[in-house]
């Protein structure tokens, strides 16, 4: 019987690319490191990406992502991209997953190495020009943001239902530890690329990937264009607790944005139709992130499904009692005409006649 490899060709090309380059610079920086070299204080920069070097060696950019510095790092990325990868590509397809990637992976690399370049013009510290930016962090950030869109209420459970974590809480979570790691342990080219990493994945995702209409309100085969739902704004990411105070400070940076042009307002109707997008979404009941090919868990399975019900009808209950106060705010209307205290010539002709003939 022929093996059957269950995963997405562009997912498996990645995968090979990860162990490869990963390789390729073990080697590379055991060769350096027993040749003595010390004109470059660490990495491999024709490989792994180094903000002073990067001039020389631009294919950095895209090959830094896939050099993991050890064996750990190495098991991480390839976990996140082998279940990550597997389902996103069969959500989105292999061209719109393909140009997911190759955003997130440019567009970190690039905007952390002028911020490490900007540094050490600033600090005039040679060890920020000199950095080794690598590692699939950057993807792992963008992959739980994506997860976010899709399946935020969707449940995790570890070590044998002992942890529960909503899929909703795990950005938050993983920009946490990284941030503080970056503090504690130095780790700070990870939290840089984790937190470029969930701001270009977000912002890809919200405003510009077009994806089709699963709401039911359009026919045609017709897409949107980004993600206005209320569930997908940027304070959703973090705690109720400090919703408010960050929905102020990023809706001030985006009526910025609008002024300058830079970005166009959602529409009234762009934010209902991507709500509906989303619960849309929630009832098509995606499969199980970690238990893709279990066939057990059927209680579990039906707390899900009974939790998405449950959202889709409190949003229906919101929109219907939205269309009943609609409906009964008073409006201009024709005044009718009164009985009493109101002159009407033909009422009162029509009175006085009829007590006349009662006298009569």
């Amino acid at each position: 019987m022929a093996l059957r490899i269950n995963i997405p060709p562009l997912t498996r090309v990645i995968l090979v690319i990860l162990v490869g380059l990963s390789v390729v610079y073990q080697a590379a920086s055991y060769r350096r490191n027993q040749s003595g070299d010390s004109k470059i204080p660490r990495g491999v920069p024709w490989l792994a990406l180094t903000p002073q070097l990067s001039i020389y060696y631009p294919w950095a950019y895209v090959t830094s992502t896939f050099a993991e510095r050890n064996v750990l790092t190495l098991l991480i990325g390839a976990a996140t991209l082998l279940y990550g990868g597997k389902y996103l590509e069969r959500a989105w397809g292999s061209a719109e997953f393909g140009k997911f990637l190759l955003i997130v992976v440019l567009l970190s690399n690039v905007v952390a190495s002028c911020l490490y370049v900007l540094l050490f013009a600033i600090t005039r510290a040679g060890a920020q020009a000199w950095v080794s930016l690598q590692g699939s962090i950057a993807l792992q950030a963008a992959f739980l943001v994506a997860f976010k869109q899709l399946v935020p209420e969707h449940t995790v459970t570890i070590l044998k239902g002992v942890i529960k974590i909503r899929v909703k809480h795990f950005p938050a979570i993983f920009l946490t530890a990284n941030t503080v790691s970056g503090v504690v342990f130095g780790t700070h080219t990870a939290a840089v690329l984790s937190w470029l990493g969930f701001l270009t994945s977000w912002t890809y995702l919200r405003f510009y990937k077009r994806q089709p209409d699963l709401s039911g309100t359009n026919t045609g085969g017709t897409t949107l264009q980004g993600d206005a739902s209320e569930t997908f704004a940027f304070a959703y990411f973090w705690p109720d607790i400090v919703h408010g105070p960050v929905a102020a400070v990023t809706d001030s940076v985006f009526k910025l944005l609008v002024a300058a042009r830079i970005c166009t307002p959602f529409s009234a109707e762009d934010i209902q139709t991507s709500n509906d997008q989303a619960n849309a979404r929630g009832e098509a009941g995606l499969p199980s992130l970690m238990n893709q090919g279990s066939r057990r868990g059927g209680s579990g399975k039906r707390e899900e499904a009974e939790r998405r019900r449950a959202l889709a009808l409190k949003a229906l209950d919101q929109r219907l009692q939205a269309a009943t106060a609609n409906r009964q705010q008073p409006g201009p209307s024709a005044p009718m005409p009164s009985i009493v205290g109101v002159a009407n010539p033909a009422l009162e002709a029509a009175t006085d006649k009829k007590d006349d003939s009662t006298m009569v």
